[in-house]
């Protein structure tokens, strides 16, 4: 299975969000340039994710974008499915009922095992993103930084807020 790159990035920048000060917002521009990315593709994941309840959006020229939802409310199956869309990576063509002299379908009375097995093993996937949240990634990456990759994103936020007066 192959995920966009938009997923890496609606994933970092959502974790990046969490550092916002209650009013704060941070455009879809800064966030593109902290993570040298460009801001037309990034913008389209934000929208997304603004569709989904993961971000709000705040209009005007002190606008931009914030969690909408509490990071341990937010998994990365959320994001996943707000990216990508909520179909399945596999979808079952039946090709075994084509090609040359096809039986009748009555002989087709199971399910395709190639499709059941392929559902199962999306089934576990989703349920491993279901677990992880951007609460537990930022816990994660507490525990394990020496304060370099939160400073660094600490010093970026400072630059970059805006303080909006519309709140959650």
């Amino acid at each position: 299975m192959k995920l966009s790159a938009g997923i890496e990035q609606a994933i970092h920048s959502v974790t990046m969000l969490c550092g916002l000060s209650d009013d704060g917002v941070l455009s879809a521009a800064a966030l593109a340039e902290f993570h040298g990315v460009s801001t037309s593709y990034l913008l389209k994941h934000l929208q997304a994710l603004s569709g989904r309840g993961i971000l709000q959006t705040v209009p005007g020229p002190k606008g931009g974008y914030r969690l909408a939802r509490a990071p341990e409310d937010i998994s990365l199956l959320d994001i996943v499915l707000a990216v990508e869309g909520s179909e399945p990576a596999f979808r079952c063509q039946e090709i075994r009922q084509r090609g040359p002299n096809p039986l009748p379908e009555s002989t087709y009375v199971k399910p395709c095992g190639i499709n059941v097995a392929m559902l199962r093993a999306e089934q576990a996937y989703r349920a491993e993103l279901r677990k992880v949240t951007i609460a537990d990634l930022i816990t994660d990456l507490r525990a394990t930084d020496d304060g370099t990759i939160m400073e660094r994103g600490c010093r970026f936020l400072t630059l970059n807020e805006r303080h909006s007066t519309t709140n959650n």
